[in-house]
Order: C-alpha cells, then sequence, then structure tokens
C-alpha cells in the first residue's frame, strides 16, 4: 500500500476510534488510540469491509517441498494454514498495525508468504517452497540449524513462540512485576485470582498468537494436615497429553482417557511437596491439574515419546477422538457448562524414533485433506483415526464461561 493511503487510512481509523470512544463518555486523553485493542479492531473490520482488499482465496489444497528433512515443518505449516482466523491476520497483514516494535516482522512476513502461497486464488501453483520460511526460523533459533530430523510439536511451539515476540503489542522493554504484598491466608475467588493472573499476563505479553492459542491451567495443591488449598495459574499454548497403556484399559484408548489421566489427583510425598502456606512446612498432599481458561484454539499434543534413561521410546497405541464436540467442561471450573471443539487439522508421525516421517491431515470445505509434503490427496474420516496422530488442533465452538 502506498504510504500516503496507509496515512489516510491511519488518519480515518484515529478518528473513528476517538468517535466511538466519545460516544461511550470517555475522555479521549486517557486513550492511547494509537496502541489500543479498539484501533487494531477497527483497522481489521476496515480491510475487512474495503471491497478492493477482500481476501480472495483458492482452496488452500497446495503442496509443500521438503527442503531436506523438513516433513516437520510441512506438516505443522499445513495445520497453521488451516486455521483460518491466523491465515486471515497474516494475509491482511493486520500485523503491520499491531505490533509495537519498529522492527521489521521478518519471521512473520515469510510466514505470510507462505500463507499467501498456499491460498493464491488462481490455483497456479502446485507447490510452495518454505525454504527462505525455514532459513529466517533458524536464524532466530540455531537449535534447528542442520539437517537432522526434527520433533513438530517442538518446532510449533518455537514458531508461535517467535511470531509472537515480533507481533507483540506490548512494548519489548517491560515494567517490573510488582508483587503486591497481602495479609497471611488471603482468600480470593479462585476466578479472580486467576483473572488478576491473566492481565498480568497481558500487560507483557499479547498479540494474535496469545488471543487465538493462549489458555490458562489451574494447578491445585491441598495439604493433608491443614485442609489448606493453594492454587498457581500459567498460561499454556498446548495441552500435552500422556498415553495410557491399551492393556491398562482393555478397550480402545480415547482422548477422555488421556484427559483423565492428565487432570488426575497426583499424590505428592513431604520431599516431593512444596512448602505449605499456612503450616509453613512440607507435609504430604494432593495436586491437581484444570483448566481455567479456555483458548479459542486448542492445541493437543498426545505424548508418544518418552525418554529414559538411555533410550527414547514411542507409543504406538491408538488413540481414539472425536471430530466434532469434544467437550472440555468437565475438566474446568466447576459448573462450567459444555465447552465444546471441533477438530479441523491433524499432524501424524509415522516409523520410528530414528526413522520417522510427518503428514497432516486438514478439514476442507468439501471434506478433508491429506498432505504430505508436496502430495494433496483427499482421504476419509475413517482413516483420520490411527496410532500415527500426534498433534491435534481444535477450534472452540461452545463455551459458557464468560471471556474477560
Amino acid at each position: 500500500m502506498p504510504r500516503a493511503e496507509s496515512t489516510a487510512m491511519d488518519n480515518s481509523c484515529q478518528a473513528l476510534c476517538r468517535t466511538l470512544v466519545s460516544r461511550n463518555g470517555l475522555q479521549p486523553e486517557n486513550v492511547d488510540i494509537s496502541q489500543s485493542v479498539l484501533y487494531t479492531s477497527i483497522m481489521g473490520l476496515l480491510l475487512v469491509t474495503d471491497k478492493e482488499r477482500e481476501l480472495q482465496l483458492g482452496n488452500g489444497q497446495v503442496g509443500l517441498r521438503n527442503v531436506g528433512n523438513t516433513c516437520f515443518l510441512n506438516a505443522i505449516l499445513q495445520c497453521l494454514s488451516h486455521t483460518r482466523s491466523l491465515r486471515d491476520y497474516c494475509l491482511m497483514k493486520a500485523f503491520i498495525q499491531d505490533k509495537h516494535s519498529n522492527q521489521e516482522p521478518v519471521l512473520m512476513n515469510e510466514f505470510s508468504k507462505v500463507l499467501a502461497g498456499l491460498w493464491e486464488c488462481d490455483g497456479g501453483e502446485t507447490t510452495v517452497n518454505p525454504g527462505k520460511l525455514y532459513r529466517v526460523f533458524k536464524e532466530s533459533v540455531p537449535y534447528f540449524s542442520g539437517y537432522s530430523q526434527q520433533d513438530a510439536q517442538e518446532f510449533l511451539r518455537f514458531l508461535l513462540d517467535r511470531l509472537h515476540t515480533e507481533i507483540n503489542r506490548r512494548p519489548s522493554k517491560r515494567p517490573a512485576v510488582i508483587q503486591m504484598k497481602e495479609s497471611t491466608y488471603t482468600r480470593f475467588r479462585i476466578s479472580e485470582e486467576a483473572f488478576a493472573m491473566w492481565q498480568r499476563h497481558l500487560d507483557r505479553d499479547d498479540s494474535k498468537i496469545v488471543d487465538l492459542f493462549s489458555g490458562q491451567l489451574r494447578s491445585s495443591l491441598h495439604c493433608s494436615v491443614c485442609s489448606h488449598y493453594s492454587n498457581t495459574f500459567d498460561v499454556f499454548c498446548d495441552l500435552s497429553l500422556p498415553i495410557p497403556k491399551k492393556s491398562d484399559y482393555g478397550r480402545t484408548v480415547t482422548l477422555k482417557d488421556c484427559l483423565d489421566l492428565f487432570s488426575q489427583e497426583e499424590k505428592l510425598d513431604k520431599e516431593n511437596s512444596p512448602m505449605c502456606e499456612r503450616c509453613s512446612r512440607r507435609t504430604e498432599s494432593t495436586k491437581r491439574l484444570t483448566i481455567q481458561r479456555f483458548p479459542r484454539i486448542l492445541v493437543i499434543h498426545l505424548n508418544r515419546f518418552t525418554m529414559s534413561r538411555y533410550s527414547i521410546s514411542k507409543s504406538t497405541v491408538s488413540v481414539s477422538f472425536p471430530l466434532t464436540g469434544l467437550d472440555l467442561g468437565p475438566f474446568g471450573p466447576v459448573d462450567c457448562g459444555p465447552v465444546l471443539y471441533d477438530l479441523y487439522a491433524v499432524c501424524n508421525h509415522s516409523g520410528t524414533v530414528n526413522m520417522g516421517h510427518y503428514t497432516a491431515a486438514c478439514r476442507e470445505e468439501e471434506g478433508w485433506c491429506y498432505y504430505n509434503d508436496s502430495c494433496v490427496d483427499a482421504i476419509s474420516e475413517e482413516k483420520l483415526q490411527s496410532n500415527q496422530a500426534y498433534v491435534l488442533f481444535y477450534e472452540l465452538k461452545i463455551c459458557n464461561i464468560t471471556r474477560k
């Protein structure tokens, strides 16, 4: 976009924001329009409603070239490409207005170029080369240098983290976190404490990546001596679930079984238990994890690889997972009601620890497609269920909890 046109749109957005602010009884001088989420939302709205800039998309059924043991990268990119909110955000380049830093978002630009190639409306490309994106990523994360096979879930975590860093709405020089001194045993409602911790996180880390992928876990510790409950809250971008042994169930293992195992109460002895806030000493206690805040995009990692002292082994247990209506309500706050997710992408791992291959399956308008590097084929829903499923991507459909 020419700079004069960009400046004109920028000024019109600010004027519209100030109008909305004044109509709602706020003082314009108290609102930082240029940095506000309101401003970003209006920018996105104008871009969507501008017919000249309306996204013209192809069917997205385009393969990715393997540039040297990069099947892990290709599979994750296909899954992210079908995360439609993220795709549209990148293709409209909304991150240019979003980000706080003046530095060029090099990785985000290359990521957006790959998505643009995958969703070209003229259907000219049958394969997109992600080589430059991978080179830029390796410069940012040297751990991935070389041509050895990498873990897809680990790559996903690093990629989202680096993209978030480039488009963070908050300044890179962050203010020191002030610890609020509170009287001993002060008790808050769990929801209030969780919300305060979430806001503290957003004061430092706030981006489209956080909007879509971030949730909040609650860890509850119960002292067996004084019955005191203490809570800690942590942000997550994926849930890494243990896979039970099939012999433990005598039937097909389900995703709910993995969630039950993840959230089951764990007994801690004195040596492994943290200090009780009330007893001021280590006591036997129990610990349990629940989901306090549900992300819009839920990434579930089926932890198939376990490390022992001398080796790494892979679980080949088949885990049955729902394509629609995955209900995480039972794993959330008490009486939160149904929290339903629909599956839209799967990253698969076939083979062994040392000789493996990654592919992806993504939901399209007319069905599901199977992405094997540069090859794209239709796949039936029945074939999605296998012992190769490794990372599942779900989109939130119904949630009765108010999102603040």
